[in-house]
């Protein structure tokens, strides 16, 4: 399941925060060597892990396998403050674009060629339902060129912002990426069931008065 993390519920997330921190430490840092986000803690943390951030956690028997993190394009966001250069025209800005960041799975949970692993498949859908939920129809992502094609077969609608560039020692392209309930009914699809990926949200205790 999918869990989405805000302010407003955050505090019952602490220890899986953490676990989300340490991941993407392992992946952008230990494994992609994007050693201007080493921390010597190992918590790969960032100036947009703030109020504004939606982080979305995989989580199956308490351990964090996935993780990504979303951000209004409306606020600062990596394209608009970090990587403007690959953006060639009108930045992207609205309440309904959201930018896709920080996606990263454990190792083991990974897609072995091009079919997409249950977690990543769970961590898109995540998205798709969430933004047909929340009025959000465009996500940003800064990627690799090789996951246009299966983008599109996945049913988004890809428009590139610029050409290909190197950053951090790989090419890198942005994008914004529509979606639609075809968007989740392709993901579906391919997953082999139509069960909603989103856990209901955390409901408080309350304490009767002694």
């Amino acid at each position: 399941m999918i869990h989405i993390v805000s302010p407003d519920n955050h505090h019952l997330y602490e220890e899986l925060m953490e676990q989300a921190y340490r991941l993407r430490h392992r992946v952008f840092v230990e494994e992609k060597k994007w050693m201007d986000l080493a921390k010597p803690d190992g918590r790969e943390i960032d100036q947009f892990d703030n109020e504004h951030a939606i982080h979305m956690l995989y989580i199956d028997g308490g351990k964090v396998l996935g993780y990504q993190r979303m951000l209004p394009s409306t606020r600062p966001h990596l394209l608009s403050d970090v990587l403007p250069h690959l953006c060639e025209d009108v930045l992207p800005i609205g309440e309904h674009i959201w930018e896709w960041t920080r996606y990263c799975v454990e190792p083991a949970h990974r897609e072995r060629g091009r079919t997409l692993s249950p977690v990543a498949n769970t961590l898109l859908s995540g998205i798709v339902e969430w933004g047909l939920e929340s009025g959000v129809e465009t996500i940003i992502i800064q990627m690799n060129p090789l996951w246009l094609l299966r983008l599109v077969q996945l049913h988004f609608r890809v428009m590139p912002l610029g050409l290909p560039q190197q950053v951090g020692g790989e090419d890198v392209v942005a994008v914004t990426a529509s979606f639609d309930r075809r968007t989740l009914a392709r993901l579906q699809e391919m997953r082999g069931d139509r069960q909603r990926v989103l856990a209901e949200p955390e409901k408080p205790v309350h304490r009767l008065a002694s």
